[in-house]
């Protein structure tokens, strides 16, 4: 009995936080490439705001074009990530990156020449679907260096890495840090120096930074090419229903991301201070970033799916407030408690599709929810512009609060679907190996009670 009780013994767990994770061999030959890889994401719907708005005059016009490029970026982002599961991430960000340069110029040009709006939305089409998606990329390389799941396999393995929720915390922070320094660095060129500077540094720092980050092929995912006889492979990251309601969440989140931008923008200039609007955005992604922080380093013991709907539930309620405020320091409070409240939520979603999606989908996966976030985004920023133009600035912030209010209905209705797969076997696997073990068990103990009088094994009862 001894030696049974002492097999049993759990081993001794893992410690988990961001020393451990940096210590990851290959991590810092493509964290930092590729956190200059991604700053130009964040700085993309602002510069296209900022420039339109001085040359149309319009909030309206401006949103509508950069929703255009949010659009087309959600539409071919899952693309774009299913081609570098298949091809490499390379072979996909190297022709990515040149096209995208292009077309941020061409819009640029036509923006200064005050071209007519078919024109600025037709270059908005593939300024947006050539996009580099470069935090789903370092999301994959972070599952392929920890080990989790077999490029190429048919579903993640039963044992998920302890660093992999610390991975997602990690790059969700890195993303925050993201929205700190891009939009306030587009802002600060675009009002200083001149409107189009913020989308010419956008270019150019996507292709300096992505062609970097190709340029680290040792730490990249293998590809896995599609075969004829393995039917999952075929099929889209979006048939998983738990991605698809993990892509509701994040349209949400992405219309606070939209919204907050073309209201801040809007109020701003209605105080006449628009040198704030950078300044107060930060704030908004300063909690996020911290919120990010705060989660990696913490042995969370509640499930993830009831992470993501506390977290969300708080963020609803604090973007119902936020139409009501008159004054720059109380919204600020506000835009850091609605950042606080985010990074949970993408830090859980994030996390969720590394356990529901297999390893040669996960890529594509992660580009759906970026997607969707850019997807919110647009809507958000399309639907401010008219409504800040409209009825004003406070009544622009009542976007983000139809985009996460109609999200998290959802979500809470369809919540069954984001259940990771590997506990769910796992659980009924438990319960069915449950009774026939038990079964065995118990006449094992009979089996012992019938040969005890003549043996004395039980003599001390």
């Amino acid at each position: 009995m001894a030696s049974a009780v002492s097999s049993d013994t759990p081993p001794p767990v893992q410690r988990v936080g961001y020393r451990q994770l940096l210590r990851t061999p290959g991590a810092w030959t493509f964290l930092l490439p590729g956190f200059a890889a991604r700053q130009p994401f964040a700085m993309l719907t602002i510069s296209i705001v900022l420039l339109l708005r001085h040359t149309t005059g319009s909030y309206g016009l401006a949103g509508a074009v950069a929703a255009v490029t949010g659009v087309s970026m959600a539409l071919f982002a899952p693309q774009s990530g299913k081609l570098a599961d298949r091809h490499g991430q390379r072979a996909v960000l190297v022709p990515g990156v040149l096209l995208h340069t292009a077309a941020a110029a061409l819009l640029t040009a036509l923006a200064l020449a005050h071209a007519p709006l078919w024109a600025l939305i037709a270059a908005a089409v593939p300024t947006g679907a050539s996009v580099p998606q470069v935090g789903p990329m370092v999301r994959a390389r972070w599952a392929a260096a920890l080990g989790d799941g077999v490029a190429g396999g048919s579903g993640p393995r039963p044992g998920r890495h302890p660093l992999l929720a610390t991975a997602a915390a990690f790059e969700s922070v890195t993303d925050e840090l993201t929205f700190v320094i891009g939009p306030v660095f587009a802002t600060a060129l675009s009002t200083a120096v001149h409107p189009a500077s913020g989308l010419i540094a956008e270019a150019a720092l996507t292709l300096v930074g992505g062609l970097l980050f190709a340029a680290r092929r040792r730490t990249a995912p293998p590809p896995s090419p599609a075969r004829a006889d393995t039917r999952e492979r075929h099929a889209s990251a979006l048939s998983m229903p738990g991605v698809r309601v993990l892509a509701v969440a994040f349209l949400g989140i992405g219309s606070v991301f939209g919204g907050m931008q073309v209201a801040l923008t809007a109020f701003t200039q209605e105080q006449g201070r628009p040198g704030l609007n950078g300044v107060l955005y930060g704030v908004f992604a300063a909690g996020n970033m911290l919120a990010g922080v705060a989660c990696g380093a913490i042995a969370w013991r509640t499930s993830p799916r009831r992470r993501l709907l506390t977290a969300y539930a708080a963020l609803t309620l604090i973007c119902s407030t936020l139409w009501a405020v008159s004054a720059p320091l109380p919204l600020g409070v506000l835009g850091l408690l609605a950042g606080l409240c985010i990074a949970p939520a993408l830090i859980t979603g994030y996390t969720l599709v590394e356990a529901l999606v297999p390893a040669a989908s996960r890529t594509e996966a992660f580009t759906w929810l970026t997607g969707a976030v850019a997807l919110g985004q647009a809507a958000a920023v399309t639907a401010g512009g008219q409504v800040a133009d409209g009825f004003g600035a406070s009544a622009a912030f009542t976007v983000p609060l139809v985009g996460t209010a109609l999200a998290l209905l959802t979500v809470v209705s369809l919540r069954a679907h984001i259940a990771p797969r590997g506990t769910t076997t796992a659980i009924r696997q438990d319960q069915r190996m449950a009774v026939p073990a038990a079964a065995r068990a118990c006449q094992s103990v009979r089996n012992d009670d019938t040969i005890a009088p003549a043996s004395g094994r039980h003599s001390s009862k």
